[in-house]
């Protein structure tokens, strides 16, 4: 008998019910903090360990080539639901812990302790769903919890506008994937996940399922803060940063995370594909130029999840799944670091600002994309593993150029070994790109080559802008103003939100019904 076999589908649901008896206990029996995080800390760290035991033994039984155990009702442990909840779990602990320290002397430690852990609980309950109800109750459930993080200073008139705003997101993805579920309901005769994959591989994706595929694209699309409902990621500053690294580590992500799960449906519908693409692309543009402009390191933080999260939604449009994978799994650990770090970086960025300036060399910033193409081009014909079609490499030679810059006026030998060490940079990140495809994450890949194409285009005019930026620092002076506005998309949901769902916070309405581009201005 193998470890595998061993492991019973309880294990993975242990994390979720152990959280949700957490959050009930601290509501329920008033502690003080130092007790209650004690107690957090204890069963978060039972949780991560019955987590990693899961995720371990879908790995061995991978290798092996066994199949999972049968699925407890209404759920379906599998390879990739097993890895994303040891990553949640593992960011609890860190974010508990960081928590613990971050709020001393803070009131009301016990409703945060019972917030994030009902957060955890909920997500568990998302990544192993296998029926749409349960998947939408989830994920429902995440926010609602999320909304007590996020509104943690109740005090803060912005804090409750980023948590309104989110929330009637929120309720409009819902209702989404209520229709979705609906139809495919209907169409399937059954509400499980893993009863739609046999009848997509046999009769396709009728009328109902199409249209259900494009509510559920619309519905990520609104969970996942792009363009054009993020701007509540952005002014959810205003949270504790234990808060922000939770949100922009962990939750924003799940909406990649039911893109992976449900791919089989995309892959059956272009609509929903070309839906994912476009609001994923502008996303990924748009606001990777707002990131260049803005001043406070949290709220470019921000802009950089909102355009990450684009990005991860345009992979997932394009069919490269193993790519998203890997790419919400290094975004997740990234800012989580960056975010709890946070005090540092601001200290790194005055030590650069005190440091002269310096300017690209030109040469350098048309060279760098065809030096960056050279490994991404040549690791695929030495590794056994299937590689990217050429349009993804154009987009990673472009995503690793900025590597391969070097100043101007910088002498030869140091410029070679700064372009020789961007060199070996780029040809790890792409090694380890590649080596996603030998992880057991139970994604396969579908290309879809002329969607790749536009998504090539508008990455080299990001690039394009980027270099002209850098070549000449004070050109495009109407694009700055448009970009430090967040191109003013924000403003019109924002004024739209509060027309549809008005609310009155006393003192806080009139700096409620303040423009975002101001509120991104607030001292945090």
């Amino acid at each position: 008998m193998h470890v595998f076999d061993l492991i019973h589908p309880a294990t993975a649901l242990f994390p979720a019910f152990a959280m949700a008896l957490l959050a009930c206990l601290t509501l329920a029996v008033p502690t003080p903090a130092a007790v209650a995080w004690r107690r957090f800390g204890l069963l978060a760290g039972l949780t991560l360990f019955c987590s990693a035991l899961a995720a371990l033994a879908f790995w061995l039984g991978s290798a092996r080539g066994a199949t999972p155990l049968a699925s407890l009702p209404w759920l379906a442990p599998g390879p990739l639901s097993a890895w994303m909840a040891l990553l949640v779990q593992t960011l609890g602990v860190v974010i508990g812990h960081f928590s613990a320290r971050y709020l001393e002397g803070e009131p009301g430690q016990g409703r945060y302790i019972a917030a994030l852990a009902a957060v955890l609980a909920a997500v568990h309950l998302l990544v192993l769903a296998d029926h749409w109800l349960l998947l939408i109750a989830a994920w429902a459930a995440v926010g609602v919890a999320l909304r007590h993080l996020l509104c943690f200073y109740a005090e803060r008139p912005f804090a409750q506008l980023a948590a309104h705003k989110k929330q009637l997101a929120d309720r409009l993805a819902d209702l989404l994937l209520l229709a979705a579920a609906v139809l495919a309901w209907i169409d399937v005769g059954s509400g499980r996940l893993s009863a739609l994959w046999p009848h997509l591989a046999q009769h396709g994706a009728g009328t109902a399922l199409a249209v259900g595929a494009v509510c559920l694209a619309a519905a990520v699309i609104l969970r996942t803060a792009l363009l054009p409902v993020h701007g509540w990621l952005i002014q959810v500053m205003e949270a504790p940063t234990p808060v922000s690294a939770l949100l922009h580590a962990g939750v924003v992500n799940l909406g990649g995370f039911v893109l992976l799960r449900t791919a089989p449906l995309l892959e059956a519908v272009p609509a929903a594909r070309w839906l994912l693409i476009g609001f994923g692309l502008a996303t990924a543009v748009l606001a990777g130029l707002a990131m260049l402009t803005r001043i406070s390191i949290k709220v470019r933080l921000a802009w950089s999840t909102a355009a990450q999260m684009g990005f991860m939604v345009l992979e997932c449009g394009l069919g490269l799944y193993t790519m998203a994978a890997l790419h919400l799994i290094g975004h997740s650990l990234y800012k989580a670091h960056t975010f709890l770090s946070a005090a540092s970086i601001v200290r790194q960025s005055r030590l650069l600002d005190l440091q002269p300036p310096s300017r690209v060399c030109p040469p350098s910033l048309a060279l760098a994309p065809l030096l960056a193409a050279v490994p991404v081009a040549l690791l695929p014909g030495l590794l056994p593993w299937s590689g990217w079609p050429w349009w993804w490499c154009g987009v990673l030679a472009l995503a690793w150029a900025p590597l391969l810059w070097w100043p101007a006026g910088e002498p030869a030998a140091i410029a070679l070994l700064r372009l020789g060490g961007g060199l070996l940079l780029a040809t790890l990140l792409t090694l380890a790109a590649h080596l996603a495809h030998v992880l057991p994450l139970g994604v396969h890949d579908a290309p879809q080559p002329a969607a790749g194409v536009a998504a090539l285009i508008g990455m080299a005019a990001l690039y394009l802008v980027l270099a002209v930026l850098q070549w000449r620092p004070h050109a495009l002076e109407t694009w700055r103003r448009w970009s430090y506005a967040g191109f003013y998309v924000d403003e019109y949901y924002t004024r739209l939100a509060l027309w549809l769902w008005p609310v009155d916070w006393g003192k806080g309405a009139a700096a409620v019904a303040t423009p975002t581009t101001e509120i991104t201005q607030v001292p945090r």
